[in-house]
């Protein structure tokens, strides 16, 4: 998040507005990282299958997407929490984005390259199903990492993400059933959920994905911030602790991205054909969801870290929540799982460029006089000094 106190603009230069050379020797190279650790983790998959057993057994995804997220939530400042959440044309607008547009956008998505109405593509009924299960699975998780690395608001996006996680719990299965099950037969496409009359979604399901994924790093996050801060001081917390905790997101990302792709190393190299049919709609949908919710944000005149959280919370998925529930349904080796696993590794190069897109925008364009969602509080007295 920027917090400096000068006007922001095309040219600034400034670290907070995320000038490259200014950036030390992880971030400036985290593209090559990321692609050597994707490599890595392929490899492993590919010529070391009983490697995945272990990072099955022990959870090490799960821990891995945890760890990535707990310093960006020991980092917030939860006492603004208040105030962004009295901010309603924020809410409504991350509202709008994630449960009308990102849904009806997927599943357009999916209809085109998987119902074969489209001459050329064939009807693949379980991989238009797997893009409905991302499709209705909204932020979480590996959405605070690439807020974090575009340098959005850490508040903003945790009290989305948070508000949307509470709106999934109650309709999720709503969602999937809707455009999963009673939207095709009344578009004339009954052949693509034929034999299937339920998913049978429970809350509950979606509940306990969302207290592991969000929940524990929340926890820790908030704990921890309330014992440091009031054990040695808030200027140690900020100035010491949290740039100490700070690595620890990108590391864990490393590590996230090695074993997630060592866990599908053998899917991609025995089916890349259909890895890459599910992801051409997965990144138009990326892509898509960003660009528009990213000038959305703008259009509402909110400065840049807002808009930037308001942008990667509607094009991030909540992959975690629309494998467990693919798995559940369908079983381990249905395509509609592998639908579903396949999302996370097309998330993954495809929001790491858009944060670079993001990073180009804030110096690109004139953020003075957007004031919308700021939390400094001298926006009050002097609008365009952010």
């Amino acid at each position: 998040m920027s917090n400096a106190t000068h006007e922001h603009g095309p040219d600034c230069g400034c670290e907070s507005c995320g000038d490259p050379s200014s950036m030390d020797f992880l971030d400036k190279y985290l593209t090559v990282w990321i692609f050597a650790a994707m490599a890595v983790g392929v490899g492993l998959g590919s010529f070391v299958p009983p490697v995945t057993e272990p990072i099955r057994d022990l959870h090490l995804v799960e821990i891995g997407l945890v760890a990535m997220m707990y310093p960006p939530l020991a980092k917030a400042d939860y006492s603004r929490l208040p105030t962004v959440f009295s901010n309603w044309r924020v809410l409504g607008l991350s509202l709008v984005q994630n449960w009308l547009i990102g849904p009806t956008l997927m599943f357009g998505l999916a209809v085109f390259f998987f119902s074969g109405l489209v001459p050329g593509l064939p009807a693949r009924p379980e991989y238009f199903l797997g893009l409905v299960f991302i499709g209705m699975a909204r932020c979480i998780a590996m959405v605070l990492v690439w807020n974090e690395l575009a340098e959005g608001s850490t508040e903003y996006v945790t009290g989305l993400v948070a508000f949307n996680s509470l709106f999934q719990i109650v309709t999720y299965g709503v969602y999937v059933w809707f455009f999963g099950l009673f939207l095709p037969p009344l578009l004339g496409m009954e052949s693509l959920v034929a034999g299937i009359t339920t998913f049978d979604v429970s809350p509950v399901q979606v509940f306990r994905a969302i207290v592991v994924f969000l929940g524990i790093p929340f926890a820790g996050g908030l704990l921890t911030r309330y014992v440091g801060t009031r054990t040695r001081g808030e200027e140690w917390y900020d100035e010491a602790f949290i740039p100490t905790i700070d690595p620890l997101t990108l590391v864990a990302l490393l590590f996230t991205v090695i074993v997630m792709f060592a866990t599908q190393g053998e899917n991609i190299v025995a089916a890349p054909g259909d890895v890459l049919l599910i992801a051409v709609p997965l990144t138009i949908y990326f892509v898509v969801m960003f660009f528009v919710s990213f000038g959305m944000g703008r259009g509402i005149g909110a400065d840049y870290s807002t808009t930037t959280a308001i942008g990667f919370t509607a094009a991030s998925n909540n992959f975690e929540l629309a494998i467990a529930v693919a798995v559940a349904v369908f079983g381990v080796g249905s395509g509609v799982a592998f639908a579903t696993v396949v999302g996370p590794l097309i998330e993954v190069p495809v929001l790491l460029a858009l944060v670079n897109v993001a990073l180009y925008f804030q110096r690109r364009f004139d953020w003075r006089g957007f004031d919308t969602g700021n939390l400094e509080p001298t926006t009050a007295d002097s609008p365009t000094d952010d």
